[in-house]
């Protein structure tokens, strides 16, 4: 069995300019997710990247 390491991850603080009703949408899925606006964010952004057509 491995040794759990526990590790903290570099975080930094920005800020967005998001479209009203983009930003009610991404409320609407938090609240329904449970989760907060900010993972909501974070996991679509981590998605968008990995999904990313680079050509």
């Amino acid at each position: 069995m491995n040794n759990f390491k526990p590790v903290k991850q570099e975080k930094t603080v920005i800020s967005i300019r998001l479209d009203v009703d983009m930003l009610k949408s991404v409320d609407n899925i938090s609240l329904k997710t449970d989760i907060s606006r900010n993972e909501l964010i974070v996991q679509c952004i981590e998605y968008a990247l990995e999904h990313l057509d680079n050509d």
